[in-house]
């Protein structure tokens, strides 16, 4: 059993005892405690909280328990049900409700669960209201609502609604994306993106459509991340059909990777690269991925001779970016589109609208559009250290010994070669560094990170 309190929300794995998963009196407790921390901090003038889940086996009983406890606050509930994450945070605006408690564990398998909190922007909390929330949840220091004043529950469908605000995006062009008359074979790993994703494709004009995993039932088929070698179906079905594109997303529909018409690989890193690279052809403007996110998109950036910015990874951290400079576009590497004329979140439905109006525009094949972009590898390794081992040290002895190249430490240490990057950063939960490495063949990233992990490991004696 576990269970990881962070700043980006509470996930467990469900059934244990109290404290070593995600079980009911531990949910009430975190529930509560993001309730209270509403109460005292947003004070938009409503009284209602949205939530939503995604088709996970224990999605119905989460929902129930997150709904009573939030009644018993004192807060009304507008329960959107089955919901993609994207689809609760535009819920929560659309409501002017003050917050929202999203219940997904993204892609981790079926035995985990989570509760993703969110702002009253229907964004995610900071690092710091995350931080207020656990210390709130320590003390238990909750004031339940008196009978006159539980709250009450309504229940709501928002699909439509935010296929209809992706449908009214200015780049979103359906009529180029029909008129195309593309074929479009899609894997939705049995939760939610089976009810949302047919339906978006169809709405944009998408006709033909081969269904994979669309059962919203929450029995996923493969590993529900979707990597590569988790796609074994889907990229049979490309090859087995007439298909001009694939989509895959992970259960809560917040992640895009593409597959091309001969059943390779898109590559995740490229999800954003691509979307990107069709909207600053049409609005010009700085761009934003996190610091283990491909070089690809700076490239790109500069290539319509726009800023490129790098934040700490952890999607809040990009979206304060892209506010702070002013992005178009931005996201992170695994996948994930943030696009603000939409919303400050990452949304796989925009990012289907927005790639296939890209394939319309440009009158190529996927695999074409791939090999256009800049080719670089990212090698993922990790370097274990004694719990005794001052790991920030270390860190910064590697960055000294670095310091003629272009070092970054707003997020552990990234060093920019001329053509290559290394960013190291520490684990939370374990005495580990994790070491990502990209260059332009997978030989060089192994081998540059491979260099720093030696470093480190010398460090360390």
């Amino acid at each position: 059993m576990a269970l990881i309190k962070s700043i980006s929300g509470i996930r467990g794995t469900i059934g244990g005892k109290v404290g070593e998963g995600l079980n009911p009196l531990d949910t009430v407790k975190f529930v509560s405690a993001y309730a209270t921390f509403i109460r005292e901090t947003v004070k938009n003038g409503s009284n209602s909280i949205v939530v939503g889940r995604d088709a996970r086996i224990s999605g119905k009983m989460m929902e129930q328990v997150v709904i009573g406890t939030l009644m018993g606050m004192g807060f009304d509930v507008v329960n959107i049900g089955l919901a993609t994450t994207p689809t609760t945070e535009l819920a929560v605006t659309m409501e002017q409700a003050c917050g929202g408690i999203i219940l997904t564990a993204s892609h981790n398998p079926k035995q985990w669960n989570a509760l993703k909190l969110l702002n009253e922007n229907g964004e995610f909390l900071n690092a710091k209201e995350g931080e207020i929330v656990l210390q709130i949840a320590e003390s238990e220091k909750f004031n339940f609502a008196h009978i006159d004043h539980i709250g009450k529950v309504s229940e709501k469908d928002y699909t439509d609604a935010h296929i209809q605000a992706v449908l009214n995006l200015s780049l979103v062009d359906v009529e180029a994306i029909k008129a195309a008359d593309f074929e479009v074979s899609i894997d939705c790993v049995n939760s939610v993106g089976g009810i949302v994703i047919p339906k978006l494709l169809k709405a944009l004009g998408v006709n033909k459509i081969n269904e994979l995993y669309c059962t919203p039932n929450g029995e996923f088929p493969h590993n529900p991340e979707p990597l590569p070698e988790h796609l074994v179906d889907i990229s049979t079905m490309m090859k087995t059909t007439t298909s001009n594109v694939g989509f895959v997303v992970d259960p809560d529909v917040d992640r895009l990777a593409i597959i091309c018409e001969n059943g390779e690989m898109f590559g995740e890193e490229y999800t954003l690269v691509a979307v990107a690279d069709y909207i600053l052809k049409h609005t010009p403007g700085n761009t934003v991925s996190n610091l283990s996110s491909s070089r690809a998109l700076r490239d790109i950036t500069r290539k319509y001779g726009c800023e490129y910015y790098a934040s700490a990874v952890g999607e809040v951290n990009v979206t304060t970016k892209m506010k702070a400079v002013g992005a178009v576009i931005g996201g992170e590497g695994n996948g994930g589109i943030i696009y603000p004329a939409s919303h400050y979140g990452r949304d796989a439905l925009v990012g289907i609208a927005l790639f296939l109006s890209h394939l319309a525009f440009e009158r190529k094949k996927v695999s074409e559009i791939r090999a256009s972009y800049p080719q670089y590898f990212i090698a993922k390794q990790k370097v274990e250290l004694t719990p005794d081992i001052n790991v920030d040290a270390i860190l910064n002895a590697v960055k000294e010994k670095y310091n003629q190249y272009d070092v970054t430490d707003i997020d552990g240490v990234k060093i920019d070669f001329p053509d290559k990057w290394v960013h190291l950063r520490k684990s939370n939960t374990e005495p580990i560094i994790r070491v990502y490495s990209e260059a332009q063949t997978m030989k060089e990233a192994e081998d540059i990170g491979g260099e720093v992990m030696a470093v480190i490991k010398q460090l360390a004696k």
